[in-house]
């Protein structure tokens, strides 16, 4: 993956959603643009083009002029405090774009010396010009032109923008919810009861749990929850959490010494076995224990 910035657009009057501040609503617990910038969390820099308010890790602020001019304004104010030649532009309003999307755009652009820019297809076909990677100096040359030939870059489409570049499309099969938008309350409502569906809870509360606590490190569920099943099995049911909560304590004091997500695995590889011979100890001791009672 290339050196890279971030453009994140969180301005826009919501009005679908009644005039509220729609970077600022919850889905999952955390913030519409908390998720976002979470995944744009490689990023050199990144520019949020709004109104401030607090994000769980620093940006740097822009206003497009005029406020409210629009994706093509707000696009300029934002490429005027980028720094990289590769930028990610991306909306606040995307609950399920995940860092691995924002990744491939940018290997695509990457790989293509000849492409301006890689944007998502949705799975109907359709282009997301805010899903996307630009390279940075045509991005500001097309811009440029806009204002010259219209007088104002405020209420222009942005296919007036990325008509003009030559750009590589990925499709969104891999991730077929990267796009999803919120732009109403059913929206929203949508999102909320997806998070929560048995097959993602766990990722998306472990997620939520990470960037509340400010820390980054992989952590591998199954792993963890096999090693609170052995310990409240082998143990007793509240060795589960004092457990887990140890094996955390001390990957983080071995992650602060240098280690990573190794750190988790080992430290939850010598707790499991730990359980296990606890457990094999009680078995052993009540199989003798049923032998003494026989005699």
């Amino acid at each position: 993956m290339s050196a890279h910035d971030a453009i994140v657009l969180a301005g826009g009057a919501a009005k679908r959603l009644g005039g509220a501040d729609k970077p600022a609503v919850s889905v999952g617990g955390r913030a519409l643009l908390d998720r976002v910038l979470g995944a744009c969390g490689g990023a050199a820099r990144t520019v949020v083009v709004g109104g401030r308010r607090p994000t769980a890790r620093p940006v740097h602020w822009a206003r497009e002029e005029p406020p409210g001019g629009g994706p093509v304004a707000a696009l300029d104010a934002g490429v005027r405090h980028v720094e990289a030649d590769t930028v990610l532009v991306l909306s606040a309003d995307l609950p399920f774009l995940k860092r691995e999307t924002t990744s491939r755009l940018l290997d695509v652009l990457a790989a293509d010396g000849a492409r301006e820019g890689a944007l998502l297809t949705d799975p109907d076909g359709r282009d997301q010009p805010l899903v996307a990677a630009y390279r940075t100096e045509p991005l500001r040359r097309e811009i440029a032109l806009l204002a010259t030939e219209y007088g104002s870059l405020a209420g222009l489409p942005l296919r007036l923008l990325t008509h003009e570049l030559d750009l590589a499309r990925v499709a969104a099969d891999a991730d077929p919810l990267a796009s999803f938008d919120c732009d109403t309350w059913e929206d929203i409502s949508a999102a909320r009861a997806r998070i929560r569906e048995h097959g993602t809870v766990l990722d998306e509360w472990i997620t939520a749990v990470k960037d509340e606590l400010g820390y980054e490190l992989d952590v591998d569920i199954t792993v963890l929850l096999d090693l609170a099943r052995d310990a409240a099995h082998g143990v007793a049911r509240p060795a589960a959490p004092l457990t887990t909560f140890l094996v955390g304590y001390a990957a983080g004091r071995a992650a602060a010494g240098g280690g990573g997500p190794e750190a988790v695995a080992e430290a939850s590889r010598k707790a499991t076995a730990l359980a296990l011979r606890w457990a094999d100890e009680a078995a052993e001791d009540g199989g003798k224990a049923k032998g003494a009672d026989a005699g």
